[in-house]
């Protein structure tokens, strides 16, 4: 995983639960090129059609509120998301996409100053996010060293099969 992640931006609003990342209806389905093609349409049905691959998803508060449907987190990655930059996460959904190697950033404020097709860098060790178009930097919550074991390792279970790997060759 790159530390250091730049692309183009979209900006959905507050309170954006599970339910409209990956709405309900598509529960059934398997392939994750297709579920990444509805991701977000219960915000617009357009979005996944027009997602930049490797683009950033900024949001509000409260990004991944609702159930604890782990295809939320799977829908964004196969959207071709690298990072979704918010002011506040939903615990469940933070942890979900933590585990499958998705990168969330919590950063005060950045619903607000971001807007989309805006290019932004993510620093994830330093812990900002540099909106190109300006220049200006703004301070995010740095991850802690599990949080970023498991993304640099592209999930839990990646880092978990080397973990194993390493124990059996002692």
């Amino acid at each position: 995983m790159e530390t250091r992640i730049t692309g183009k931006t979209i900006v959905v609003g507050k309170n954006i639960d599970t339910d409209q990342i990956y709405p309900g209806r598509f529960l059934a389905i398997t392939d994750p090129k297709e579920i990444g093609s509805h991701c977000l349409s219960g915000v617009d049905e357009s979005i996944a059609q027009n997602f930049p691959k490797g683009g950033i998803v900024v949001a509000r508060t409260n990004f991944g509120c609702g159930s604890s449907r782990e295809h939320a987190p799977i829908a964004l990655i196969n959207m071709g998301a690298a990072a979704v930059v918010a002011e506040s996460f939903a615990r469940i959904f933070y942890r979900n996409a933590t585990n499958l190697g998705l990168p969330l950033i919590v950063c005060k404020g950045i619903g607000s100053e971001v807007e989309a097709g805006n290019t932004v860098t993510v620093d994830i060790k330093a812990g900002t996010v540099t909106v190109e178009e300006t220049g200006k930097v703004y301070p995010c919550d740095q991850l802690g060293e599990q949080a970023l074991m498991i993304l640099e390792a592209g999930g839990i279970k990646p880092l978990m099969r080397k973990r194993m790997k390493e124990k059996k060759q002692q």
